[in-house]
């Protein structure tokens, strides 16, 4: 039974063929695309606003020259939302789940950004190495410390969105089957264990929304110490 519960956080093969590029590919095809009457309908007004306001909020810290990337991490916003979303559905599987996925998102991005902060500002940088005013013995302790900070940041990135996301999914079906099993036998607790599952699922849809804004916030974040 234990194996079971994991079972969930494998990739699906059909075939041979791994599904799990379907489910990368999925997503794009729910967003409304523009049209070219002068007025958009409801749904398409919406999802503007909501990507406008969104890209707002992200970019509100970061410089200038720091929004030429307002485009790719709004398009990464909405495509983690939508996985984070679609995986919460029955028989379906999330593959943001998977660490190889998200390092294979975080580590480029974050990469990109030491190498704009390296070309652009390389004083700046480096000096984030080196508090202003250490005393001369502490300084290479503070070197090495701060660069390991510096490089565990893309692991952070895809280990707490998928630590999270597993969390949560394990946790779901884990209440799940206690509500089954105990149907039968106590209705009353299986009845307030379903509650019980039910405010989770509403729980873990913000965790799927707030964990891909948390994603994208701290690249920006990354972006606006590099710009």
């Amino acid at each position: 039974m234990a194996l079971n519960f994991f079972d969930q956080f494998m990739s699906p093969v059909f075939l041979g063929i791994p599904l799990i590029t379907l489910a990368l590919t999925l997503p794009w095809l729910l967003f409304p695309s523009p049209t070219t009457r002068w007025l958009n309908n409801r749904l398409l007004t919406l999802q503007n606003w909501f990507i406008g306001r969104l890209t707002r909020e992200l970019f509100l810290p970061v410089n200038l020259p720091g929004h030429k990337w307002a485009l790719m991490l709004a398009s990464l916003m909405l495509f983690l939302i939508s996985l984070n979303m679609l995986g919460l559905l029955p028989y379906t599987f999330t593959p943001t789940t998977q660490l190889s996925l998200n390092m294979g998102l975080a580590f480029p991005l974050w990469l990109a950004t030491v190498i704009i902060g390296m070309r652009n500002q390389p004083t700046e940088a480096l000096g984030h190495l080196l508090p202003e005013g250490t005393p001369t013995l502490l300084i290479p302790i503070l070197i090495v410390i701060e660069t390991i900070s510096l490089f565990i940041r893309p692991l952070a990135l895809g280990v707490r969105l998928t630590a999270n996301l597993t969390a949560g999914h394990l946790l779901i079906q884990l209440i799940a089957t206690a509500a089954a099993v105990l149907l039968p036998l106590m209705p009353t607790v299986a009845i307030l264990t379903a509650t019980l599952l039910f405010l989770l699922t509403l729980l873990e849809v913000a965790v799927a929304m707030i964990q891909a804004y948390v994603f994208v916030l701290l690249l920006s974040l990354y972006l606006q110490e590099n710009v």
